[in-house]
């Protein structure tokens, strides 16, 4: 894929980089020539994800781990250092999900998703500090329209999104002196992601969907590898603690018919 920034030599590495929207932002920095290292919970997707990204010409190393689990994320990633060296460019985008009304939910369900989502996001932010470069790292969280727009059956990823924004706001500020850029990017519909197969399950619902969003079409996962490397880049020098929408306008317009297009699939 074409690309106009270059990140030859700078490390990169990618939490939940081994499918959808977090595999195509791995993509788009090694084709830009930076060394991408990913890390998932499924060893058969980390080793694919390392293999392709290799392919691509990227010195790739690849971790099996869960982020709700804080020493193995310490663990890799202080591996990942002695490797690699400091990390120019951390994006934190595991994540959990599945629809289901507030009523419905288990207290497992929930929490499992704030787990993943928010708690796994600060196991990955604490842990990877140290490993930064300092100044110049760019910090990148995978936040979600949900976090500010409320949503029929994701009130857990409402809620969890929600604390990653601000913690990407909080780390802003007490990073900053260190010469570290925290941001999120807030992805709308992006097409063929595990994600919208999920929220958008059958065809009807999925045109309901992209007819909500002002640009009339789903975004692809290189756009959002796109925004990302923007804000890694020195073109986003000045731009730390900013949440990013990266949506087509969805959040402006069109999400709570979307919201309520979703909600149709499931029973009540």
């Amino acid at each position: 894929m074409a690309s106009n920034f270059s990140f030859k030599d700078k490390t990169v590495f990618i939490f939940g980089g081994t499918s959808g929207i977090n595999l195509g932002i791995a993509r788009s920095f090694a084709s830009a020539g930076a060394n991408v290292s990913v890390a998932s919970r499924s060893e058969e997707k980390v080793a694919a994800a390392v293999k392709e990204l290799q392919a691509l010409g990227s010195d790739a190393h690849g971790f099996s781990l869960d982020v709700r689990d804080a020493e193995a994320v310490a663990a890799a990633l202080q591996d990942h250092s002695e490797k690699a060296g400091d990390i120019d460019v951390l994006v934190s985008g595991a994540a959990g999900n599945f629809p289901a009304f507030a009523n419905d939910m288990s207290v497992n369900g929930f929490k499992s998703v704030v787990d993943i989502d928010l708690l796994g996001s600060f196991h990955v932010l604490k842990a990877a500090y140290p490993h930064l470069r300092k100044p110049g790292a760019s910090v990148i969280n995978i936040s979600a329209p949900q976090a500010f727009l409320a949503m029929p059956m994701q009130s857990h990823v409402c809620a969890a999104k929600a604390g990653v924004d601000m913690l990407t706001k909080t780390l802003a500020l007490e990073w900053g002196a260190a010469g570290v850029r925290v941001n999120s990017i807030s992805p709308g519909p992006i097409a063929d992601t595990e994600g919208m197969k999920r929220l958008a399950p059958t065809q009807q619902i999925a045109d309901k969907v992209r007819m909500s969003v002002p640009l009339q079409r789903y975004g692809t996962t290189s756009e959002i590898g796109d925004a990302a490397m923007f804000l890694a880049s020195d073109s986003a020098a000045y731009i730390s603690g900013a949440i990013l929408p990266v949506d087509g306008g969805w959040s402006v317009a069109g999400a709570s018919a979307a919201a309520l297009a979703m909600s149709q699939h499931a029973p009540r």
